[in-house]
């Protein structure tokens, strides 16, 4: 990359996310857009003050007359031995920040889509990649630059059905979609919906789902407490869905506990394929 774009446009810094967020802010707001790259989004926290404090307020505090265009992307998640302070899903804290963006792909292709609208954003926002998904081989198709970021926010239907709504996002999706097509639930319709965004929230498809649905299992790798899967049953049994939900919808989330390195760890704090397979059997059936 330094040698196709020359170093006006890479820069090589000093391992201090304070400072590479702190740069990436100073040339948002002068009408560059950054895009800033944590090796581990848990690294994040060490640069909340530009972040959190500059980056996600200034739109605000200079009355819609500054932009801050910037991008900081952090890799992500559990799963690959990287123990407790490299394998964290922090994703919920940034949501918690009016003023950014949180976006979670799931793949390559959608990540690359995803980016390319966040690049056209106007926003700070936080671009969280699940380590896992760097290993995912697919084709990408190649697109022009969207004429907006219209796709941040949207969620998307991965999988059409009648009998239960699972919705997720980030790596989590992979793991539902070999979860709904194992022989287990083959007598069972689930809609899978990957949710892409999470900050802002595309609740309404969630909503809509589950509305003919009448059933709904949220599943995430994050602990469930304060988390985005606790705002999604929250905003769904708080609309007109409720009068239409069958089973008390379920958050099947991590476990509320640093992250282990040993692999036989690991799975036990992150939610597994029989996991899903299982919290889909018993909200269905209601045990």
């Amino acid at each position: 990359m330094l040698e196709q774009y020359g170093e006006n446009r890479i820069k090589d810094t000093p391992i201090s996310e304070d400072v590479i967020a702190g740069l990436g802010v100073g040339a948002a707001i002068t009408g560059m857009r950054p895009i800033v790259e944590m090796q581990f989004s848990d690294f994040i926290v060490n640069a909340m003050d530009p972040i959190v404090n500059q980056a996600a307020k200034l739109h605000f505090m200079y009355g819609g007359s500054v932009d801050v265009p910037l991008i900081v992307r952090g890799a992500s998640g559990g799963g690959t031995g990287a123990a407790a302070q490299h394998s964290q899903s922090l994703e919920s804290w940034f949501c918690h920040v009016p003023g950014l963006k949180v976006v979670t792909p799931s793949g390559p292709q959608n990540a690359y889509d995803l980016l390319l609208a966040s690049f056209i954003d106007r926003n700070p926002i936080i671009f969280m990649e699940h380590k896992l998904i760097y290993k995912i081989k697919e084709d990408v198709q190649i697109n022009d630059f969207p004429k907006d970021s219209s796709l941040l926010g949207k969620g998307k239907i991965i999988s059409e059905g009648s009998d239960i709504t699972v919705v997720s996002y980030s790596n989590m999706i992979n793991t539902a979609k070999e979860a709904i097509n194992d022989k287990k639930l083959e007598k069972y319709s689930v809609e899978l919906i990957d949710l892409m965004t999470l900050s802002p929230l595309d609740i309404d498809l969630v909503i809509s789902s589950v509305s003919k649905t009448g059933r709904l299992l949220m599943c995430q790798e994050a602990s469930g407490d304060s988390s985005v899967g606790s705002t999604v049953i929250t905003e769904v049994v708080s609309s007109e869905a409720f009068k239409k939900i069958k089973t008390p919808p379920k958050l099947l989330s991590g476990l509320h506990s640093p992250m282990p390195s040993a692999k036989h760890l690991e799975n036990k704090v992150i939610p597994q394929k029989d996991d899903i397979i299982n919290s889909i059997l018993k909200v269905i059936e209601n045990e």
